[in-house]
């Protein structure tokens, strides 16, 4: 039988008889050596064998796992509404089908109205699910505050004053309202014209305050299937009160609290149905705790009344375009990193720019600055103001932040 190519060969010991028995020894000594040489290296071999042997085992476990769960029929998931001596009634999630199905024997005993379960193609229950918030709802959840503070907010002091009494000094100096008997505003509204700092308010609330904060937009609360946008709003403030004190910031908040009608479409049906929720949730029965809601609408006049009563946005705050004294604050905070030439007058230049809100200005102080660098200047003059102020009258009709470059 030949010997396998890859072992080492074993080495033969072969002694001359004329050999003295000095030599004999020095013989046997070297043939112990290159026996022990051998000999570890099959050790190695067979260490590596053993290793790449629990490799594969380990493979092929992993294998008949996936291929078990291949052949395993997939479960729904379902919620348990009701409890009765005839089984219960379970809910299916997507299609919203009610079924009343029997659970497993060694379920009976644990299942409570509102359980999660997973159930089969049978509509038999399997294994009860744990409370899950939707992830949706937990992507909103702002991890790392903005860098926006109430300094970088200017032209509308009297409204960062208004929202940080009803908002900030809740969270930060709650005993001060507990002190004075009163309980402290529930929600602000912010309203007013595109670009006047309605975000950017929330932004420096975020960063000036210590408390979690959750913003979203109208508009991704309006889902596709009924019941789905209720759930998340369900689910947002239930987010909130485990990680309180939060704040809660609706952007656009329009997109779900518009006037209530009579049309009868699925569509609007689903709409009203998120709006019931997040009124629910505003001012129900449960207490809030420390939860502070902040919105914003550029549409002041499409929201519901039922929205807008007290209890639900205490404050309702304008936020208009800022006045001539604003809008100086506002060139002074845009261009405090930029190289402006000494002489420029921004009083003058902010006195031109009637009817302009923070975002124009803010776009006007870069048109500035991309006109010192089309000339090669690292220095902004005033005549690069007056320029851009110029294109800015002349692309009224074009969004902000879209102006096309003509020189």
């Amino acid at each position: 039988m030949s010997r396998s190519p890859s072992l080492p060969d074993r080495p033969q010991l072969e002694l001359d008889p004329e050999m003295s028995d000095r030599e004999r020894l020095a013989a046997l000594r070297q043939h112990y050596k290159r026996l022990v040489t051998v000999n570890e290296e099959l050790e190695t071999r067979i260490d590596e064998a053993d290793d790449r042997k629990e490799s594969l085992l380990d493979e092929v476990d992993t294998l008949k796992r996936r291929n078990e769960v291949l052949k395993t029929s997939s479960l729904y998931v379902a919620t348990v509404e009701e409890i009765t001596d005839d089984g219960i009634v379970i809910k299916q999630h997507g299609n919203n089908q009610e079924v009343l199905t029997e659970p497993s024997p060694h379920l009976d005993a644990e299942l409570e109205a509102g359980d999660r379960v997973a159930i089969n193609d049978s509509f038999a229950v399997q294994s009860i699910l744990d409370d899950e918030t939707d992830a949706r709802a937990q992507a909103m959840e702002v991890e790392e505050s903005p860098s926006v503070t109430y300094a970088d907010i200017g032209g509308i002091d009297e409204q960062v004053r208004e929202v940080r009494e009803a908002v900030e000094d809740p969270l930060v100096n709650p005993e001060q309202f507990a002190t004075v008997g009163i309980e402290p505003p529930s929600g602000v509204l912010l309203y007013g014209p595109p670009g006047t700092g309605k975000t950017m308010l929330a932004k420096a609330v975020a960063n000036e305050t210590d408390a979690t904060f959750i913003k979203m937009a109208g508009s991704e609360l309006v889902r596709k299937f009924i019941g789905e946008g209720s759930r998340l709003v369900r689910d947002l403030f239930d987010l909130a009160a485990e990680r309180e004190p939060a704040v809660i910031f609706i952007d656009e908040i329009d997109a779900v609290a518009a006037k209530r009608t009579d049309s009868k479409t699925s569509g609007d049906a689903e709409v009203q149905r998120t709006m019931m929720q997040l009124l629910s949730e505003m001012d129900g029965f449960d207490d809030r705790g420390e939860i502070r809601i902040m919105a914003a609408t550029n549409r002041f006049d499409m929201l519901d009344e039922a929205i807008l009563r007290p209890g639900r946005f205490d404050r309702l705050i304008e936020v208009p375009k800022p006045d001539v004294e604003g809008r100086e604050r506002i060139l002074e905070i845009h261009t405090s990193g930029m190289n402006v030439a000494d002489g420029v007058d921004f009083h003058s230049l902010a006195e031109g720019l009637e009817d302009h809100s923070g975002a124009d200005i803010a776009s006007l102080a870069t048109e500035a600055g991309m006109y010192a660098i089309r000339d090669e200047r690292t220095e902004v003059r005033e005549e690069d103001f007056e320029a851009a102020r110029e294109r800015l009258a002349e692309s009224t009709d074009t969004p902000v932040g879209a102006l096309r470059y003509q020189y």
